[in-house]
């Protein structure tokens, strides 16, 4: 069973900066689509960065720009260096990992690292 484990949330002021990672195990030899999603209290979970099996990177429109999403190496799965942070960026961030062909395909989520956003 793969293990996706988040870290790097905190609590910043508006205009601050954070760096998310995402570490995972048991992974295996399968090509994964990887992605940042968020939620708040009472909002559905939300995309906020992907990055497909090929390294192509997308974004939701809210990042205009302020976050980037990367792979550094087999240990640290995801990153997510967030700039210019909003108080609107405020949530519960989570990695998740979708497994892909010629695999069984699968989806995996971490538990979330906290991201809090004060004006």
């Amino acid at each position: 069973q793969v293990e996706l484990v988040e870290s790097g949330g905190g609590s910043v002021q508006a205009g601050g900066s954070l760096k998310l990672s995402c570490g995972a195990s048991r992974l295996g030899g399968c090509p994964y689509d990887l992605n940042w999603y968020r939620q708040v209290p009472g909002r559905e979970r939300e995309f906020v960065a992907g990055i497909d099996q090929d390294g192509n990177p997308t974004y939701a429109a809210f990042v205009k720009g302020r976050f980037t999403i990367s792979q550094p190496n087999a240990k640290k799965l995801l990153e997510l260096q967030m700039n210019n942070l909003e108080p609107t960026d405020t949530g519960m961030y989570f990695c998740n990992a979708l497994k892909k062909s010629p695999c069984t395909s699968a989806l995996y989520w971490g538990r979330g690292t906290q991201v809090s956003v004060s004006s």
